[in-house]
């Protein structure tokens, strides 16, 4: 299997980061935004909308780091990450949309604007973010991670970009559910870093 992938992409990171722990062999192919080969017709070919990631795996080509971490998850003979039941399958996925939408539009959006000086509203970003942070770390007062109370593709798929908020100037520090989340993700085996989160 192959994933095309930046290095400073959270939403590569993810796809990243369940592989580590999984044991699932990805081989990593780079994909150069600085000189534009997203825009190449090779990559085009592979994802029509330009971004990263990408995951080939023979026939199969995949662009949605939500969409890949479900089809990796339900790769696995270990179905605790991605589970055949449809009601622990709907749990997971309602983590999965609060990634693809409030923590993109929060957190996520924070970071861009700071970091990488996207023209987008801070205001608004940081009116989700006060919405957003106080519900995850209530949740996780009572649970050790964020579905089915075990690790889960759902923690992989919230983990990079709440864990680089303090890069979008977001401090974690009032939340100590949500920052002893990041802290287990961090001590789990295998775990692996990337640019701006540690071990």
């Amino acid at each position: 299997m192959k994933l095309y992938n930046l290095e400073l992409s959270g939403n590569c990171y993810k796809v990243r980061l369940l592989a580590a722990l999984a044991r699932i062999p990805l081989e990593n192919v780079p994909v150069d935004f600085a000189a534009g080969e997203q825009r190449t017709a090779g990559f085009t070919a592979l994802n029509p909308f330009q971004e990263v990631p990408v995951l080939v795996d023979g026939e199969t080509v995949l662009r949605d780091s939500q969409a890949i971490l479900v089809y990796l998850g339900g790769q696995l003979a270990d179905r605790t990450w991605w589970p055949q039941e449809p009601a622990a399958q709907a749990e997971i996925v309602q983590w999965l949309s609060i990634a693809a939408n409030e923590v993109r539009d929060g957190p996520n959006t924070a970071r861009l604007i700071r970091k990488f000086g996207y023209d987008r509203s801070m205001e608004s970003a940081l009116l989700v973010t006060q919405r957003l942070l106080p519900l995850l770390d209530q949740h996780l007062s009572v649970h050790d991670w964020f579905a089915l109370n075990r690790l889960t593709i759902a923690d992989c798929a919230l983990f990079p970009y709440l864990a680089l908020s303090h890069e979008g100037g977001i401090d974690l520090t009032p939340f100590g559910a949500l920052t002893r989340w990041v802290d287990r993700v961090r001590a789990l085996p295998g775990f692996v870093p990337m640019p701006g989160i540690d071990r």
